[in-house]
């Protein structure tokens, strides 16, 4: 079975694009939405709250994602803490997930698939790109996100330039009916491969 790593800066579309290949019948692994789920997990939590206190989690059991974000987003080595909790238990989540599916190819969509070199471990890998003034917008309008919180999680991620270097495929995503036809075409190629 084939894995296409799906990427794509904060704002891109890359989700949009996961539901494109998702509505030509290909199995999708949103790890974001996984790595959520698995910080829920008592293992992580009591990880998390370990470094980052009680306040990490709401007294409902629920995530306190503003003020995780705040402790790591702009700081580097926090993130990497965090990042150290998370993955390997997404990683290990996605091979058993993998193991269930029958189909040609599965897509294995993620915000950092370069920055954490997910990238080498799959057999190929498609990058979402937008130019940055569209994400900014799209951002504002989807998190009611300021421009500077905007910008300071861009930061933590790598230019779309340095991407596109390690990238096989580049999609941009401007226009929706474009970006659909051109997800059509990259499923055909990839069924052919």
């Amino acid at each position: 079975m084939i894995i296409v790593g799906l990427t794509g800066g904060i704002g891109s579309g890359k989700t949009t694009v996961a539901k494109f290949f998702h509505a030509l019948g290909v199995p999708v692994y949103i790890a974001d939405e996984e790595a959520k789920k698995l910080m829920l997990s008592q293992p992580v939590k009591k990880e998390i709250i370990a470094i980052w206190g009680e306040e990490s989690y709401f007294p409902s059991g629920k995530l306190n994602r503003k003020y995780l974000a705040s402790r790591v987003f702009n700081d580097e080595e926090q993130l990497s803490k965090l990042n150290n909790i998370v993955h390997p238990r997404v990683e290990e989540h996605f091979q058993n997930w993998v193991k269930h599916q029958s189909a040609h190819f599965v897509i294995y969509e993620a915000a950092i698939l370069f920055e954490t070199g997910k990238y080498k471990e799959v057999d190929y890998s498609i990058l979402v790109t937008a130019p940055k003034e569209i994400r900014v917008a799209r951002l504002k309008k989807r998190d009611r996100a300021s421009e500077e919180q905007i910008k300071a999680r861009m930061k933590n991620q790598w230019s779309d330039e340095r991407k596109e270097k390690l990238a096989d495929w580049c999609l941009e995503n401007t226009d929706l009916a474009q970006t659909q036809q051109e997800t059509s075409k990259l499923y055909k190629q990839i069924l052919n491969l």
